[in-house]
Protein backbone atom coordinates (compact mmCIF):
# COMPACT_ATOMS: atom_id res chain seq x y z
CA UNK A 1 0.00 0.00 0.00
CA UNK A 2 1.45 3.64 -1.27
CA UNK A 3 1.78 6.01 1.05
CA UNK A 4 2.06 9.94 1.11
CA UNK A 5 3.29 12.72 2.79
CA UNK A 6 2.44 16.36 2.07
CA UNK A 7 5.14 18.09 0.41
CA UNK A 8 5.28 21.04 2.84
CA UNK A 9 8.48 22.04 2.98
CA UNK A 10 8.69 22.12 -0.66
CA UNK A 11 5.69 24.14 -1.07
CA UNK A 12 6.53 27.03 1.61
CA UNK A 13 10.31 27.40 -0.22
CA UNK A 14 8.53 27.58 -3.45
CA UNK A 15 5.43 30.18 -2.39
CA UNK A 16 7.58 32.29 0.00
CA UNK A 17 11.14 31.83 -0.73
CA UNK A 18 11.27 32.08 -4.63
CA UNK A 19 7.83 33.79 -5.34
CA UNK A 20 7.64 36.04 -2.20
CA UNK A 21 3.79 35.32 -2.47
CA UNK A 22 2.72 37.53 0.63
CA UNK A 23 4.33 40.65 -1.04
CA UNK A 24 2.56 39.74 -4.21
CA UNK A 25 -1.14 39.50 -2.98
CA UNK A 26 -0.89 42.22 -0.71
CA UNK A 27 -0.52 44.47 -3.54
CA UNK A 28 -4.13 43.24 -4.46
CA UNK A 29 -7.14 45.01 -2.12
CA UNK A 30 -8.73 41.30 -2.24
CA UNK A 31 -5.93 40.05 -0.61
CA UNK A 32 -4.62 42.83 1.39
CA UNK A 33 -4.90 41.37 4.45
CA UNK A 34 -3.42 38.05 3.79
CA UNK A 35 -0.19 36.73 5.86
CA UNK A 36 2.56 33.95 5.65
CA UNK A 37 0.97 32.08 8.73
CA UNK A 38 -2.66 32.06 7.65
CA UNK A 39 -1.56 30.28 4.02
CA UNK A 40 0.48 28.09 5.79
CA UNK A 41 -2.01 27.18 8.23
CA UNK A 42 -4.27 26.27 5.66
CA UNK A 43 -2.04 23.73 3.60
CA UNK A 44 -0.90 22.47 6.58
CA UNK A 45 -4.40 21.62 7.53
CA UNK A 46 -5.29 20.21 3.94
CA UNK A 47 -1.85 18.02 4.15
CA UNK A 48 -3.94 16.53 6.75
CA UNK A 49 -7.13 15.92 5.21
CA UNK A 50 -5.40 14.25 1.63
CA UNK A 51 -3.17 12.68 3.49
CA UNK A 52 -5.63 11.31 6.55
CA UNK A 53 -9.14 11.21 5.11
CA UNK A 54 -8.14 10.91 1.08
CA UNK A 55 -5.39 8.82 0.54
CA UNK A 56 -5.92 5.61 2.07
CA UNK A 57 -9.18 5.22 -0.16
CA UNK A 58 -7.28 5.07 -3.39
CA UNK A 59 -6.04 1.80 -3.83
CA UNK A 60 -9.38 0.93 -2.32
CA UNK A 61 -11.68 2.78 -4.71
CA UNK A 62 -9.07 1.85 -7.70
CA UNK A 63 -10.32 -1.72 -6.86
CA UNK A 64 -13.85 -1.29 -5.61
CA UNK A 65 -14.94 1.35 -8.88
CA UNK A 66 -18.26 2.89 -9.07
CA UNK A 67 -21.65 1.07 -9.00
CA UNK A 68 -24.38 1.68 -11.65
CA UNK A 69 -27.93 0.90 -11.00
CA UNK A 70 -29.51 0.63 -14.42
CA UNK A 71 -33.10 0.94 -13.39
CA UNK A 72 -32.46 3.96 -11.38
CA UNK A 73 -29.60 5.24 -13.35
CA UNK A 74 -28.06 6.14 -9.85
CA UNK A 75 -24.36 5.60 -9.29
CA UNK A 76 -22.68 4.68 -6.49
CA UNK A 77 -19.25 5.71 -5.87
CA UNK A 78 -16.76 3.23 -3.93
CA UNK A 79 -16.57 2.33 -0.13
CA UNK A 80 -15.81 5.52 2.07
CA UNK A 81 -15.80 8.52 -0.99
CA UNK A 82 -19.28 9.70 0.01
CA UNK A 83 -17.79 10.13 3.81
CA UNK A 84 -14.72 11.80 2.59
CA UNK A 85 -16.73 14.12 0.72
CA UNK A 86 -18.81 14.95 3.49
CA UNK A 87 -15.81 15.86 5.24
CA UNK A 88 -14.37 17.79 2.97
CA UNK A 89 -17.48 19.86 2.58
CA UNK A 90 -17.87 20.20 6.76
CA UNK A 91 -14.17 21.52 6.73
CA UNK A 92 -15.36 24.26 4.68
CA UNK A 93 -12.82 22.91 1.59
CA UNK A 94 -15.22 23.52 -1.09
CA UNK A 95 -15.12 27.09 -0.43
CA UNK A 96 -11.54 28.19 0.03
CA UNK A 97 -10.93 30.58 -3.18
CA UNK A 98 -14.51 31.17 -3.77
CA UNK A 99 -16.01 34.54 -4.06
CA UNK A 100 -16.97 35.58 -0.80
CA UNK A 101 -20.24 37.14 -1.93
CA UNK A 102 -21.29 33.73 -2.07
CA UNK A 103 -20.24 32.22 0.93
CA UNK A 104 -16.49 31.87 -0.14
CA UNK A 105 -13.47 32.55 1.86
CA UNK A 106 -11.66 34.33 -0.69
CA UNK A 107 -8.40 32.94 -0.17
CA UNK A 108 -6.09 33.43 -3.40
CA UNK A 109 -6.06 30.46 -5.68
CA UNK A 110 -2.46 29.68 -5.08
CA UNK A 111 -3.30 28.50 -1.76
CA UNK A 112 -6.46 26.35 -3.57
CA UNK A 113 -4.35 24.87 -5.97
CA UNK A 114 -1.48 23.94 -3.05
CA UNK A 115 -4.61 21.92 -1.64
CA UNK A 116 -5.56 20.47 -5.02
CA UNK A 117 -2.13 19.43 -5.89
CA UNK A 118 -1.71 17.37 -2.26
CA UNK A 119 -5.25 16.05 -2.84
CA UNK A 120 -4.46 14.36 -6.58
CA UNK A 121 -1.72 12.97 -5.15
CA UNK A 122 -3.64 11.21 -2.32
CA UNK A 123 -6.70 10.19 -4.43
CA UNK A 124 -6.85 11.75 -8.11
CA UNK A 125 -10.09 9.39 -8.86
CA UNK A 126 -12.18 11.01 -5.29
CA UNK A 127 -10.29 14.61 -6.35
CA UNK A 128 -12.45 14.62 -10.13
CA UNK A 129 -15.03 14.99 -7.50
CA UNK A 130 -14.86 18.23 -6.33
CA UNK A 131 -12.33 19.24 -9.20
CA UNK A 132 -15.12 19.50 -11.79
CA UNK A 133 -17.26 21.66 -9.52
CA UNK A 134 -14.35 24.42 -9.30
CA UNK A 135 -14.47 24.90 -13.25
CA UNK A 136 -18.52 24.69 -13.35
CA UNK A 137 -18.56 27.66 -10.58
CA UNK A 138 -15.78 29.22 -12.74
CA UNK A 139 -17.83 29.20 -15.83
CA UNK A 140 -20.98 30.44 -14.00
CA UNK A 141 -19.37 33.46 -11.87
CA UNK A 142 -17.69 34.77 -15.23
CA UNK A 143 -20.75 34.44 -17.73
CA UNK A 144 -24.41 33.77 -15.89
CA UNK A 145 -27.13 35.54 -15.38
CA UNK A 146 -27.68 37.16 -11.79
CA UNK A 147 -30.44 34.77 -11.03
CA UNK A 148 -27.99 31.41 -12.17
CA UNK A 149 -25.61 32.84 -10.01
CA UNK A 150 -27.65 33.49 -7.06
CA UNK A 151 -29.27 29.95 -7.37
CA UNK A 152 -25.95 27.74 -8.24
CA UNK A 153 -22.77 29.30 -6.67
CA UNK A 154 -23.84 29.28 -3.25
CA UNK A 155 -24.74 25.59 -3.26
CA UNK A 156 -21.72 25.28 -5.46
CA UNK A 157 -19.42 26.84 -3.22
CA UNK A 158 -20.54 25.38 -0.15
CA UNK A 159 -20.00 21.71 -1.66
CA UNK A 160 -23.67 20.70 -1.23
CA UNK A 161 -24.11 20.21 -4.87
CA UNK A 162 -20.82 19.54 -7.27
CA UNK A 163 -20.71 20.48 -10.98
CA UNK A 164 -19.84 18.78 -14.28
CA UNK A 165 -18.60 20.17 -18.28
CA UNK A 166 -20.89 17.59 -20.49
CA UNK A 167 -19.10 18.44 -24.24
CA UNK A 168 -17.75 15.37 -25.75
CA UNK A 169 -20.46 13.53 -27.85
CA UNK A 170 -20.29 9.96 -29.31
CA UNK A 171 -19.01 11.07 -32.64
CA UNK A 172 -17.09 14.55 -31.71
CA UNK A 173 -14.25 14.87 -28.74
CA UNK A 174 -12.12 17.61 -29.83
CA UNK A 175 -13.91 19.12 -32.82
CA UNK A 176 -16.84 20.48 -30.99
CA UNK A 177 -18.36 22.13 -34.34
CA UNK A 178 -19.60 18.73 -34.92
CA UNK A 179 -21.90 18.31 -32.02
CA UNK A 180 -25.58 17.41 -32.50
CA UNK A 181 -27.36 17.83 -28.99
CA UNK A 182 -30.67 20.17 -29.14
CA UNK A 183 -31.47 22.71 -27.30
CA UNK A 184 -35.51 23.64 -28.09
CA UNK A 185 -36.36 27.24 -26.26
CA UNK A 186 -39.38 26.88 -24.33
CA UNK A 187 -42.47 29.32 -23.31
CA UNK A 188 -40.99 30.29 -20.19
CA UNK A 189 -37.63 31.88 -21.51
CA UNK A 190 -35.93 27.72 -20.70
CA UNK A 191 -34.83 25.13 -23.12
CA UNK A 192 -35.31 21.44 -23.65
CA UNK A 193 -32.38 19.62 -24.16
CA UNK A 194 -32.19 16.50 -26.04
CA UNK A 195 -29.08 14.30 -26.86
CA UNK A 196 -25.88 12.02 -25.85
CA UNK A 197 -22.81 13.26 -24.07
CA UNK A 198 -19.93 10.91 -23.24
CA UNK A 199 -16.61 10.67 -21.25
CA UNK A 200 -18.80 12.66 -18.57
CA UNK A 201 -16.13 12.27 -15.05
CA UNK A 202 -18.04 12.44 -11.94
CA UNK A 203 -21.08 12.66 -14.34
CA UNK A 204 -23.17 11.11 -11.58
CA UNK A 205 -22.76 9.62 -8.01
CA UNK A 206 -23.87 10.02 -4.31
CA UNK A 207 -21.58 11.87 -3.54
CA UNK A 208 -23.95 14.96 -3.37
CA UNK A 209 -27.28 16.03 -3.56
CA UNK A 210 -27.69 17.61 -6.81
CA UNK A 211 -25.00 17.75 -9.93
CA UNK A 212 -24.90 20.57 -12.22
CA UNK A 213 -24.53 20.17 -15.76
CA UNK A 214 -22.89 22.84 -17.96
CA UNK A 215 -24.15 21.12 -21.07
CA UNK A 216 -22.89 22.45 -25.30
CA UNK A 217 -26.24 22.07 -27.44
CA UNK A 218 -27.49 23.68 -30.48
CA UNK A 219 -30.12 25.73 -30.61
CA UNK A 220 -32.87 25.03 -33.96
CA UNK A 221 -31.24 28.01 -35.91
CA UNK A 222 -27.55 27.97 -35.29
CA UNK A 223 -24.94 28.08 -37.50
CA UNK A 224 -23.18 25.62 -38.43
CA UNK A 225 -19.90 24.53 -36.65
CA UNK A 226 -18.34 26.00 -33.40
CA UNK A 227 -20.19 29.23 -34.29
CA UNK A 228 -23.67 27.70 -33.87
CA UNK A 229 -22.99 26.50 -29.75
CA UNK A 230 -25.03 27.39 -26.39
CA UNK A 231 -23.91 26.83 -23.34
CA UNK A 232 -26.69 25.73 -21.07
CA UNK A 233 -26.89 24.72 -17.42
CA UNK A 234 -28.73 21.67 -16.69
CA UNK A 235 -29.10 20.83 -13.32
CA UNK A 236 -29.94 16.53 -12.00
CA UNK A 237 -32.57 17.98 -10.22
CA UNK A 238 -34.28 21.30 -11.31
CA UNK A 239 -34.13 23.60 -8.03
CA UNK A 240 -37.16 25.39 -6.58
CA UNK A 241 -36.47 29.63 -6.63
CA UNK A 242 -35.19 29.06 -2.94
CA UNK A 243 -32.57 26.44 -3.37
CA UNK A 244 -34.53 23.34 -2.54
CA UNK A 245 -34.85 20.19 -4.97
CA UNK A 246 -37.30 20.15 -6.76
CA UNK A 247 -38.61 17.13 -9.81
CA UNK A 248 -35.82 15.58 -10.92
CA UNK A 249 -34.59 15.95 -14.58
CA UNK A 250 -34.59 14.54 -17.53
CA UNK A 251 -30.59 13.79 -17.82
CA UNK A 252 -29.62 10.63 -16.41
CA UNK A 253 -26.81 8.13 -16.23
CA UNK A 254 -27.08 5.14 -19.03
CA UNK A 255 -23.55 3.58 -19.03
CA UNK A 256 -20.30 3.83 -16.94
CA UNK A 257 -17.24 3.48 -18.82
CA UNK A 258 -14.81 0.64 -18.32
CA UNK A 259 -11.10 2.40 -18.57
CA UNK A 260 -7.80 1.92 -17.64
CA UNK A 261 -7.37 4.35 -14.54
CA UNK A 262 -9.18 6.33 -12.67
CA UNK A 263 -11.72 3.99 -11.87
CA UNK A 264 -12.90 5.55 -8.53
CA UNK A 265 -14.40 8.28 -10.78
CA UNK A 266 -17.61 7.99 -12.94
CA UNK A 267 -17.13 8.47 -16.13
CA UNK A 268 -20.75 8.39 -17.72
CA UNK A 269 -22.34 8.24 -20.71
CA UNK A 270 -25.31 10.87 -20.39
CA UNK A 271 -28.45 10.71 -22.13
CA UNK A 272 -30.71 13.77 -22.28
CA UNK A 273 -34.20 13.32 -23.16
CA UNK A 274 -35.79 16.80 -23.19
CA UNK A 275 -34.00 17.60 -20.13
CA UNK A 276 -34.90 21.26 -18.75
CA UNK A 277 -32.29 24.19 -19.00
CA UNK A 278 -31.35 27.39 -18.84
CA UNK A 279 -28.90 29.42 -21.52
CA UNK A 280 -25.75 30.36 -20.02
CA UNK A 281 -24.67 33.34 -21.69
CA UNK A 282 -25.26 34.33 -25.06
CA UNK A 283 -27.03 32.33 -27.99
CA UNK A 284 -24.37 31.09 -30.12
CA UNK A 285 -21.78 31.95 -27.68
CA UNK A 286 -21.26 28.71 -25.38
CA UNK A 287 -17.58 27.74 -26.20
CA UNK A 288 -16.82 31.77 -24.70
CA UNK A 289 -18.12 30.60 -21.89
CA UNK A 290 -17.20 27.02 -21.45
CA UNK A 291 -13.53 27.96 -22.02
CA UNK A 292 -13.50 29.42 -18.54
CA UNK A 293 -14.29 25.89 -17.30
CA UNK A 294 -11.50 24.09 -19.84
CA UNK A 295 -8.74 26.52 -18.92
CA UNK A 296 -9.21 26.06 -15.40
CA UNK A 297 -10.06 22.50 -16.24
CA UNK A 298 -6.44 22.33 -18.03
CA UNK A 299 -4.83 23.39 -15.10
CA UNK A 300 -6.42 21.04 -13.01
CA UNK A 301 -5.36 18.24 -15.06
CA UNK A 302 -1.65 20.02 -14.87
CA UNK A 303 -2.41 19.33 -10.87
CA UNK A 304 -3.17 15.90 -11.17
CA UNK A 305 0.37 14.67 -12.45
CA UNK A 306 2.12 17.12 -10.54
CA UNK A 307 0.45 15.16 -7.32
CA UNK A 308 1.08 11.46 -9.18
CA UNK A 309 4.58 12.55 -9.52
CA UNK A 310 5.44 13.55 -6.39
CA UNK A 311 3.58 10.41 -4.61
CA UNK A 312 4.97 8.31 -6.90
CA UNK A 313 8.23 9.69 -6.42
CA UNK A 314 7.96 9.19 -2.48
CA UNK A 315 7.16 6.13 -3.03
CA UNK A 316 9.67 4.99 -5.02
CA UNK A 317 12.42 6.64 -2.93
CA UNK A 318 11.49 4.92 0.07
CA UNK A 319 11.81 1.63 -1.58
CA UNK A 320 15.09 1.97 -3.28
CA UNK A 321 16.19 3.09 0.22
CA UNK A 322 14.98 -0.21 1.38
CA UNK A 323 15.34 -3.07 -1.34
CA UNK A 324 18.55 -4.94 -1.33
CA UNK A 325 20.25 -5.85 -4.53
CA UNK A 326 23.36 -6.57 -5.60
CA UNK A 327 26.73 -4.72 -5.23
CA UNK A 328 27.56 -1.32 -6.32
CA UNK A 329 29.84 -1.36 -9.40
CA UNK A 330 32.78 0.41 -7.70
CA UNK A 331 32.28 -1.82 -4.54
CA UNK A 332 30.65 -2.54 -1.63
CA UNK A 333 28.26 0.35 -0.07
CA UNK A 334 26.71 -1.81 2.74
CA UNK A 335 29.35 -4.46 3.51
CA UNK A 336 27.28 -4.92 6.74
CA UNK A 337 24.36 -6.49 3.98
CA UNK A 338 24.27 -9.61 1.62
CA UNK A 339 23.94 -6.61 -1.23
CA UNK A 340 23.35 -3.12 -1.34
CA UNK A 341 20.41 -1.02 -1.73
CA UNK A 342 19.67 -0.20 -4.86
CA UNK A 343 19.54 3.63 -4.36
CA UNK A 344 23.90 2.96 -4.85
CA UNK A 345 23.09 2.31 -8.22
CA UNK A 346 23.00 5.17 -10.97
CA UNK A 347 20.74 4.57 -13.20
CA UNK A 348 18.41 4.19 -10.56
CA UNK A 349 19.38 7.32 -9.08
CA UNK A 350 18.65 8.79 -12.59
CA UNK A 351 15.15 7.58 -12.51
CA UNK A 352 14.25 9.24 -8.92
CA UNK A 353 16.18 12.77 -9.98
CA UNK A 354 13.97 12.71 -13.06
CA UNK A 355 11.02 12.35 -10.92
CA UNK A 356 11.99 14.66 -8.51
CA UNK A 357 13.06 17.25 -11.00
CA UNK A 358 9.95 16.89 -12.91
CA UNK A 359 7.67 17.08 -9.70
CA UNK A 360 9.96 20.36 -7.90
CA UNK A 361 9.82 21.93 -11.30
CA UNK A 362 6.34 21.26 -11.98
CA UNK A 363 5.50 23.09 -8.32
CA UNK A 364 7.47 26.06 -9.17
CA UNK A 365 5.85 26.46 -12.51
CA UNK A 366 2.04 25.77 -11.13
CA UNK A 367 2.35 28.26 -8.51
CA UNK A 368 3.92 31.04 -10.25
CA UNK A 369 0.70 30.58 -13.40
CA UNK A 370 -1.33 30.49 -9.96
CA UNK A 371 0.08 33.50 -8.34
CA UNK A 372 -0.84 34.95 -12.09
CA UNK A 373 -4.29 33.99 -12.34
CA UNK A 374 -4.46 35.57 -8.73
CA UNK A 375 -3.00 38.88 -10.53
CA UNK A 376 -5.21 38.45 -13.37
CA UNK A 377 -8.66 38.17 -11.35
CA UNK A 378 -7.40 40.60 -7.89
CA UNK A 379 -5.11 43.67 -9.28
CA UNK A 380 -6.59 46.84 -9.54
CA UNK A 381 -4.02 47.76 -12.38
CA UNK A 382 -5.40 46.94 -15.83
CA UNK A 383 -2.41 46.90 -17.50
CA UNK A 384 -1.18 44.49 -14.84
CA UNK A 385 -4.25 41.84 -15.29
CA UNK A 386 -3.73 42.18 -18.64
CA UNK A 387 0.23 41.41 -18.71
CA UNK A 388 -0.65 38.35 -15.98
CA UNK A 389 -3.80 37.09 -18.41
CA UNK A 390 -1.22 37.06 -21.39
CA UNK A 391 1.34 34.78 -19.45
CA UNK A 392 -1.74 32.20 -17.93
CA UNK A 393 -2.37 32.03 -21.36
CA UNK A 394 0.70 30.90 -23.08
CA UNK A 395 1.78 28.74 -20.46
CA UNK A 396 -1.84 27.13 -19.77
CA UNK A 397 -1.38 24.17 -22.32
CA UNK A 398 2.42 24.05 -21.22
CA UNK A 399 1.05 23.69 -17.57
CA UNK A 400 -1.48 20.60 -19.07
CA UNK A 401 0.98 18.89 -21.53
CA UNK A 402 4.46 19.24 -19.92
CA UNK A 403 3.59 18.42 -16.66
CA UNK A 404 1.28 15.37 -17.68
CA UNK A 405 3.72 13.77 -20.24
CA UNK A 406 6.37 14.37 -17.66
CA UNK A 407 4.12 12.18 -15.12
CA UNK A 408 4.05 9.74 -17.30
CA UNK A 409 7.61 9.57 -17.69
CA UNK A 410 8.30 10.24 -13.58
CA UNK A 411 5.45 7.58 -12.67
CA UNK A 412 6.92 4.82 -15.39
CA UNK A 413 10.74 5.40 -13.95
CA UNK A 414 8.94 5.21 -10.18
CA UNK A 415 7.37 2.18 -10.96
CA UNK A 416 10.53 0.70 -12.92
CA UNK A 417 12.47 1.48 -9.52
CA UNK A 418 10.27 -1.34 -8.26
CA UNK A 419 11.19 -3.99 -10.41
CA UNK A 420 8.98 -6.91 -10.81
CA UNK A 421 6.68 -5.37 -7.77
CA UNK A 422 6.52 -2.46 -9.22
CA UNK A 423 3.86 -4.56 -11.95
CA UNK A 424 2.21 -6.13 -9.13
CA UNK A 425 -1.03 -4.37 -7.94
CA UNK A 426 -0.64 -4.97 -4.28
CA UNK A 427 2.35 -2.49 -4.51
CA UNK A 428 0.14 0.70 -5.83
CA UNK A 429 3.09 1.50 -8.49
CA UNK A 430 1.04 0.40 -11.45
CA UNK A 431 -2.13 2.38 -10.61
CA UNK A 432 -0.41 5.83 -10.92
CA UNK A 433 0.87 4.41 -14.03
CA UNK A 434 -3.06 3.83 -15.27
CA UNK A 435 -4.05 7.22 -13.67
CA UNK A 436 -1.85 9.38 -15.40
CA UNK A 437 -2.66 8.13 -18.71
CA UNK A 438 -5.66 9.50 -19.22
CA UNK A 439 -3.96 13.84 -18.17
CA UNK A 440 -2.07 13.48 -21.86
CA UNK A 441 -5.51 12.70 -23.52
CA UNK A 442 -8.64 14.35 -21.59
CA UNK A 443 -9.30 18.37 -21.54
CA UNK A 444 -8.19 18.49 -24.88
CA UNK A 445 -5.27 16.33 -25.73
CA UNK A 446 -1.74 17.47 -25.79
CA UNK A 447 -1.21 16.75 -29.08
CA UNK A 448 -4.34 19.92 -29.12
CA UNK A 449 -1.92 21.58 -26.30
CA UNK A 450 0.89 22.04 -28.80
CA UNK A 451 -1.00 23.42 -31.33
CA UNK A 452 -3.12 25.86 -29.26
CA UNK A 453 0.78 27.21 -27.89
CA UNK A 454 2.24 27.04 -31.09
CA UNK A 455 -0.26 28.42 -33.69
CA UNK A 456 -2.36 30.39 -31.37
CA UNK A 457 -1.02 31.39 -28.25
CA UNK A 458 3.18 31.90 -30.24
CA UNK A 459 2.31 32.63 -33.81
CA UNK A 460 -1.27 33.69 -33.92
CA UNK A 461 -0.01 37.35 -32.30
CA UNK A 462 3.36 37.09 -33.46
CA UNK A 463 4.61 36.02 -30.47
CA UNK A 464 4.17 38.94 -28.38
CA UNK A 465 2.71 36.37 -25.05
CA UNK A 466 5.86 34.33 -26.10
CA UNK A 467 7.83 37.99 -25.91
CA UNK A 468 6.84 38.60 -22.69
CA UNK A 469 7.67 35.29 -21.21
CA UNK A 470 11.54 35.93 -22.67
CA UNK A 471 11.52 39.38 -21.13
CA UNK A 472 11.35 37.88 -17.38
CA UNK A 473 13.72 35.44 -18.71
CA UNK A 474 16.22 38.07 -20.26
CA UNK A 475 15.45 40.12 -17.09
CA UNK A 476 16.90 37.41 -14.80
CA UNK A 477 19.72 36.45 -17.02
CA UNK A 478 20.55 39.90 -17.24
CA UNK A 479 20.41 40.41 -12.98
CA UNK A 480 22.74 37.32 -12.38
CA UNK A 481 24.97 37.78 -15.08
CA UNK A 482 27.90 38.81 -13.21
CA UNK A 483 27.15 36.36 -9.99
CA UNK A 484 29.33 33.66 -10.63
CA UNK A 485 28.29 30.61 -9.25
CA UNK A 486 25.30 31.26 -11.05
CA UNK A 487 27.11 30.87 -14.48
CA UNK A 488 26.03 27.47 -14.62
CA UNK A 489 22.49 28.01 -15.21
CA UNK A 490 22.14 30.73 -16.72
CA UNK A 491 24.60 30.48 -19.56
CA UNK A 492 22.19 27.06 -20.72
CA UNK A 493 18.97 29.22 -19.90
CA UNK A 494 19.88 32.19 -22.09
CA UNK A 495 21.02 29.80 -24.87
CA UNK A 496 18.02 27.57 -25.44
CA UNK A 497 15.96 31.32 -25.06
CA UNK A 498 18.38 32.49 -28.31
CA UNK A 499 17.58 28.57 -29.82
CA UNK A 500 13.93 29.20 -29.39
CA UNK A 501 13.41 32.33 -30.71
CA UNK A 502 15.29 31.15 -33.99
CA UNK A 503 13.35 27.95 -33.71
CA UNK A 504 9.94 30.19 -33.50
CA UNK A 505 10.70 32.49 -36.67
CA UNK A 506 11.67 29.46 -38.81
CA UNK A 507 8.93 27.86 -38.10
CA UNK A 508 6.56 30.77 -38.41
CA UNK A 509 8.11 31.51 -41.77
CA UNK A 510 7.53 27.63 -43.02
CA UNK A 511 4.04 28.21 -41.78
CA UNK A 512 3.40 30.83 -43.68
CA UNK A 513 3.40 28.60 -47.07
CA UNK A 514 2.31 25.53 -45.41
CA UNK A 515 0.02 25.43 -42.12
CA UNK A 516 0.70 21.81 -41.90
CA UNK A 517 4.00 22.90 -40.59
CA UNK A 518 2.62 23.75 -37.67
CA UNK A 519 1.23 20.31 -36.76
CA UNK A 520 4.45 18.60 -37.62
CA UNK A 521 6.53 20.95 -35.67
CA UNK A 522 4.05 21.77 -32.57
CA UNK A 523 4.42 18.41 -30.09
CA UNK A 524 8.08 19.27 -30.16
CA UNK A 525 7.73 22.97 -29.79
CA UNK A 526 5.43 22.82 -26.56
CA UNK A 527 8.48 20.24 -25.14
CA UNK A 528 11.46 22.67 -25.61
CA UNK A 529 8.74 25.72 -24.43
CA UNK A 530 8.20 23.28 -21.54
CA UNK A 531 12.16 23.16 -21.03
CA UNK A 532 13.24 26.75 -21.45
CA UNK A 533 10.10 27.50 -18.77
CA UNK A 534 11.33 25.17 -15.95
CA UNK A 535 14.64 26.23 -16.58
CA UNK A 536 13.80 29.24 -15.86
CA UNK A 537 12.30 28.44 -12.70
CA UNK A 538 14.72 25.76 -11.88
CA UNK A 539 17.66 28.70 -12.06
CA UNK A 540 15.79 30.54 -9.78
CA UNK A 541 15.58 28.40 -7.00
CA UNK A 542 19.15 27.48 -7.89
CA UNK A 543 19.95 31.22 -7.02
CA UNK A 544 17.95 30.76 -3.30
CA UNK A 545 19.91 27.33 -2.36
CA UNK A 546 22.96 28.90 -3.36
CA UNK A 547 22.45 31.49 -0.76
CA UNK A 548 21.10 29.75 1.70
CA UNK A 549 23.48 26.10 1.08
CA UNK A 550 25.54 27.28 3.91
CA UNK A 551 22.68 27.46 7.00
CA UNK A 552 23.00 24.23 7.83
CA UNK A 553 19.62 23.26 6.14
CA UNK A 554 20.26 19.81 3.75
CA UNK A 555 17.13 21.09 2.06
CA UNK A 556 18.82 23.70 0.01
CA UNK A 557 21.86 21.13 -0.65
CA UNK A 558 19.08 18.97 -2.14
CA UNK A 559 17.45 21.66 -3.80
CA UNK A 560 20.84 23.04 -5.53
CA UNK A 561 21.76 18.94 -6.55
CA UNK A 562 18.17 18.65 -8.05
CA UNK A 563 18.37 21.60 -9.94
CA UNK A 564 22.22 20.64 -11.44
CA UNK A 565 20.31 16.85 -12.15
CA UNK A 566 18.04 18.63 -14.38
CA UNK A 567 20.66 21.34 -16.14
CA UNK A 568 23.03 18.06 -16.76
CA UNK A 569 20.34 15.68 -18.02
CA UNK A 570 16.59 16.45 -18.49
CA UNK A 571 17.30 19.49 -20.43
CA UNK A 572 19.55 18.70 -23.08
CA UNK A 573 16.69 16.94 -24.41
CA UNK A 574 16.25 20.00 -26.29
CA UNK A 575 18.82 19.55 -28.65
CA UNK A 576 17.17 16.64 -30.10
CA UNK A 577 13.10 18.16 -30.07
CA UNK A 578 14.93 21.44 -32.25
CA UNK A 579 16.88 18.99 -34.94
CA UNK A 580 13.32 17.02 -34.71
CA UNK A 581 10.54 20.25 -35.13
CA UNK A 582 13.45 21.43 -37.74
CA UNK A 583 12.69 18.68 -39.97
CA UNK A 584 9.39 20.10 -40.33
CA UNK A 585 6.70 18.12 -42.81
CA UNK A 586 8.35 16.44 -45.25
CA UNK A 587 8.92 13.15 -43.44
CA UNK A 588 5.35 13.22 -42.00
CA UNK A 589 3.89 13.53 -45.35
CA UNK A 590 6.37 11.79 -48.24
CA UNK A 591 4.74 8.32 -47.30
CA UNK A 592 1.16 8.01 -49.32
CA UNK A 593 -1.26 6.86 -46.84
CA UNK A 594 -2.64 3.22 -48.43
CA UNK A 595 0.81 2.59 -48.04
CA UNK A 596 0.64 2.16 -44.26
Amino acid sequence: MPSYTPPLRDMKFVMHEVLNVVDELKMMPAHADIDADTINAVIEEGGKFAAEVVAPLNVTGDAEGCTLDKASHEVKAPKGFKEAYAKYVEGGWPALSCDPAYGGQGLPHIVNQSFYEMLNSANQAWTMYPGLSHGAYEALHAHGSDAQKALYLPKLTSGQWTGTMCLTEPHCGTDLGLLRSKAEPQADGSYKITGQKIFISAGEHDLAENIVHLVLARLPDAPAGSKGISLFVVPKFIPNADGTLGQRNAIFCAALEHKMGIHGNATAQIVMEGAVGTMVGEPNKGLAAMFVMMNAARLGVGMQSLGLTEVAYQNAVAYAKERIQMRALSGPKNPDKPADTIIVHPDVRKMLLTARAYAEGGRALAMWTTLMLDKELASDDEDERKECADLVALVTPIVKAFLTDNAWIATSHCLQVFGGHGYIREWGMEQFVRDARINMIYEGTNTIQSLDLLGRKVLGDNGKKLKKFGKLVQEFVEDEGTNEAMQEFVNPLADLGDKLTKLTTEIGMKAMGNADEVGAAAVDYLRVCGHLVFAYFWARMAKVALAKKDSGDPFYTAKLATARFYYAKLLPETAGLIRSARAGLAPLMEMDEALF
